[in-house]
């Protein structure tokens, strides 16, 4: 077990559905609360970490949305993501694809324009200093209108190059994918990926929808889908990758016991999981520990681990010449590890 901890935290891999709000450290917050003169309902980094302690999505979603109102500024969001890069960097992640919540900020009044260039800023520099490649990727609110994701959308459009694709997040039950077909249609129009998180507190019906509906490349979560024998045979048929997050799943209550978590099954049905850790400051882990998470627990072997991280790659939102240059890392690491 060990040896199998040390080669999946040495192993190059990549980060497919990480909410770069959700990496917003306790000690980030008060850091950039005390500098934007914002009052904190907290007295301590500890009573933030207390307050990590979720039931449910909603639980979650109220803290976070708290939570991201100290990020005000560019370097805020600089600061913000220059942070989750150096921890993704420690981890030996090599390419991640990032989620970012616009609404949640242009709603407290912050502009489209200070987020991106806080963010893409920062993504470039982890490039030049870190070789950590990666895209962006905004998120429609689903518990907002169709209106609202639409005059988004616009907002998005000047900033093509550095906005890779859309996606669809927070509070799932009671706003199925449907609700958002047409903002999806204009995306894909625009030249947006798309990505929409279906299945993780919602029915396989949310699933189908993103699929049909939303003509989504990439399903987030899609946890629920094992409960549909036909859609986990479609899902295999397409070659639709899956970004899982077995801490996130544990810390709101879609798994109680690890043991039973779905992401070694899914692999075992042919299905093209991956592994993430979606909001890491608040569910306890980056991607190592998401490892340690589910590679004891599920008696994972290096198979295992390895499909995972090839998977990793193949899912990504870049050519298929960077592609093989990731997966040629990874095939070198394993045997220089094997040599060793």
């Amino acid at each position: 077990m060990q040896d199998l901890k040390t080669f999946y935290e040495g192993m190059p891999k990549a980060e497919l559905h990480m909410h770069i709000e959700g990496s917003l450290e306790p000690e980030l917050m008060f850091e950039l609360a005390a500098r934007n003169k914002i009052d904190l309902p907290f007295a301590s980094v500890e009573d933030v970490r207390k307050a990590y302690d979720f039931s449910n999505l909603q639980d979650f979603l109220d803290i976070y949305y708290q939570g991201m109102g100290v990020l005000m500024t560019e370097q805020d969001f600089y600061d913000l993501t220059w942070a989750y890069l150096t921890k993704i960097h420690d981890q030996n992640v090599i390419h991640t694809e990032i989620f970012f919540d616009p609404q949640g900020h242009t709603g407290r009044g912050v502009s489209f324009e200070t987020v991106v260039g806080g963010i893409s800023r920062a993504l470039d520099d982890g490039t030049a200093t870190y070789g950590i490649s990666s895209k962006l990727i905004l998120c429609f609110l689903r518990h907002l209108s169709e209106e609202d994701a639409f005059a988004t959308l616009e907002l998005a459009l000047p900033h093509k190059d550095k906005i890779a694709g859309v996606g669809l997040d927070s509070s799932e039950l009671g706003h199925p994918p449907s609700k958002f077909a047409r903002v999806f249609a204009a995306a894909k129009e625009a030249g947006f990926l798309a990505v929409a998180h279906a299945g993780e507190e919602g029915p396989p019906e949310y699933v189908y929808e993103a699929l049909d509906l939303l003509k989504i490349d990439r399903l987030d979560h899609g946890n629920r889908a094992l409960e549909d024998d036909a859609l986990v045979a479609r899902l295999v048929s397409e070659n639709m990758a899956l970004t899982v997050c077995p801490l996130s799943n544990y810390h709101l209550a879609g798994v109680s016991d690890m043991r039973q978590h779905p992401i070694r099954k899914m692999l075992d049905l042919g299905l093209k999981a991956t592994l993430n850790s979606d909001d890491p400051a608040y569910f306890g882990g980056y991607m190592n520990e998401n490892f340690d998470a589910v590679v004891g627990p599920l008696d994972m072997t290096k198979d295992h681990i390895l499909t995972l991280a090839r998977n990793g790659f193949d899912a990504s939102f870049i050519s298929d010449r960077q592609k093989q240059a990731l997966q040629d890392k990874l095939t070198a690491y394993v045997a220089d590890y094997d040599a060793a």
